[in-house]
């Protein structure tokens, strides 16, 4: 069976989108999804995207990390997704739902509100999640946030210095976060701008994660170091997020197809 693929980015942040809204697909499961991603035997992403018809939305969005693992939430994908899809849409994702809207070179994404109670998170035994009382090497008094998926959020002098292929690992897996965590070390540059690296569980240092600036813009608020709109910077490029007075946050920033291509499904199944 010859499947077509779209290959997208956000801010380098790469995805392989399977359309299956119209026309029926095999099982995606783990082990394809690893197939597909791995960059020297498939096509190579960060996130295998399906998309499928909904009953509760204009359609569904699965997202598969790169080491096979089926996730909540991705705010890239979702600015991708809009792109693609090039018309606003209510989108269900295992996060709950989401609201994109395709803008000049980009997209504007509702990612709804977030949550900060520690079973939301989640964490394995409950604490403050707004000065989490923990640290691993240096890294210490972190803030936890659930966007659809769970971030844990240090602030730290220079997030360029941070080891972060080395603490990234350990922290996303250890026991306090029973679902795993996706780890961000940010720098507050002024009220305006934060500086954000990111280690997202399943995937690795990643170009940019637009749910780990939803969840480092809206601690940062929430501690009252920046104003209620942001741009957080990172390696891949900027993105703007609100956190507005009715609690939902918005992110706004561009995507990028690109190229089409199909391969063979028994090749990978």
């Amino acid at each position: 069976m010859r499947v077509d693929f779209t290959k997208m980015h956000g801010l380098g942040n790469d995805f392989v989108v399977l359309d299956a809204r119209a026309k029926d697909l095999p099982q995606i499961d783990g082990s394809i999804a690893r197939a597909l991603a791995d960059r020297r035997t498939g096509i190579g992403c960060d996130q295998l995207i399906l998309l499928q018809p909904s009953s509760a939305a204009d359609f569904r969005m699965r997202i598969f990390n790169q080491d096979g693992s089926e996730v909540e939430a991705c705010g890239n994908a979702s600015r991708a997704v809009a792109l693609l899809h090039g018309a606003p849409a209510d989108v269900e994702t295992a996060g709950g739902t989401i609201r994109i809207e395709p803008a000049a070179g980009g997209a504007s994404v509702d990612m709804g509100e977030p949550r900060f109670e520690w079973d939301a998170i989640p964490l394995a035994y409950g604490m403050d999640t707004a000065a989490m009382p923990v640290g691993w090497d240096g890294l210490d008094h972190p803030g936890a946030v659930n966007v659809g998926n769970p971030h844990v959020v240090f602030f730290v002098e220079d997030c360029g210095a941070v080891a972060l292929d080395v603490l990234g690992p350990e922290i996303e897996n250890d026991p306090l976060f029973p679902e795993r965590v996706n780890v961000n070390v940010a720098t507050i540059e002024n009220r305006g701008h934060i500086r954000l690296r990111v280690w997202e569980r399943g995937a690795g240092l990643t170009q940019a994660c637009g749910t780990g600036a939803c969840a480092t813009a809206v601690h940062a608020m929430r501690r009252g170091l920046v104003e209620r709109e942001v741009t957080v910077t990172l390696p891949g490029g900027d993105l703007t997020i609100a956190w507005a007075e009715d609690n939902r946050i918005r992110m706004t920033g561009p995507a990028t197809e690109a190229y089409r291509g199909s391969f063979e499904w028994d090749d990978f199944a």
